[in-house]
């Protein structure tokens, strides 16, 4: 998702300012990325309390998964906008702009490297944070439509929304909220069967990576090379990626 620097007019967006609190504006991108960092973490604390896992580890991979996906969240923005950033930088950009797609990947190398550091590898915590993620993403989206960013392309669905610029767009942050809202009901009601450690969390990350790959088509992003975006690129990706770790835990299994 791209912030402040890529949204067309001041004054675009559903509704950019949510309330306020004396004469303090409070943001709605800002209101429900921090609630949708609350929320996320409420549930996976539940969710390691619930399978008996609650304990000091949890608090160390949650600061893991928490600094990798900041440090994703904002290289990813600068990799796939460079261009439009460069040409437009200034410092605050440090502080806006963030990618769904580089904190989900970050936040996992986050927690892998922390394990490592900590010796923590046989613990597994992956289904933990599988329905955390879902609902997390799926509040913070809604941020992503009241404030505008992450706008699809015109359309002249009957669902569709002006932004500001008196164009009907393609609403694909609500898009991408209700199908993160299905998926951690899935996801929630799945681990209650408690499911082959890790599972959960592959089939959100292989569901939201598909999911993404098609959205892109009609999201407005550049486009980079044979008519696909980068998140198009990286949503390959992270599917071959998992797709070579299926196919070699069963050659494991044959063994």
């Amino acid at each position: 998702m791209i912030d402040e620097h890529l949204i067309p007019y001041s004054n675009w967006g559903v509704q950019s300012v949510l309330f306020h609190m004396g004469s303090f504006p409070i943001p709605s991108y800002s209101f429900f990325v921090l609630l949708a960092f609350i929320v996320g973490i409420l549930v996976y604390w539940l969710e390691a309390r619930k399978s008996k896992q609650a304990n000091e580890n949890t608090f160390y991979i949650v600061l893991g998964a928490l600094i990798g996906g900041v440090i994703g969240a904002k290289l990813f923005v600068f990799i796939a906008y460079w261009q439009i950033l460069v040409s437009n930088f200034d410092w605050s950009i440090i502080l806006t702009g963030k990618s769904i797609v580089g904190g989900l990947i970050g936040g996992t190398i986050g927690v892998l490297l922390t394990k490592k550091i900590l010796h923590m590898q046989k613990e597994k915590r992956g289904n933990l944070f599988a329905p955390a993620i879902a609902l997390g993403v799926a509040i913070g989206r809604i941020g992503c439509f009241l404030r505008g960013c992450c706008y699809g392309k015109p359309s002249d669905l009957p669902w569709s929304v002006d932004f500001g610029d008196g164009i009907l767009r393609q609403p694909t942050q609500l898009y991408e909220s209700i199908f993160m809202l299905l998926m951690f009901f899935y996801l929630w009601n799945r681990n209650k069967k408690n499911p082959a450690p890790g599972s959960s969390f592959t089939i959100l990350m292989v569901s939201y990576f598909t999911f993404r790959f098609f959205i892109e088509f009609i999201r407005e992003e550049p486009v980079w090379f044979l008519g696909l975006t980068f998140f198009q690129y990286i949503s390959i990706g992270v599917l071959v990626w998992f797709g070579l770790k299926y196919i070699r835990g069963k050659s494991c299994k044959i063994k």
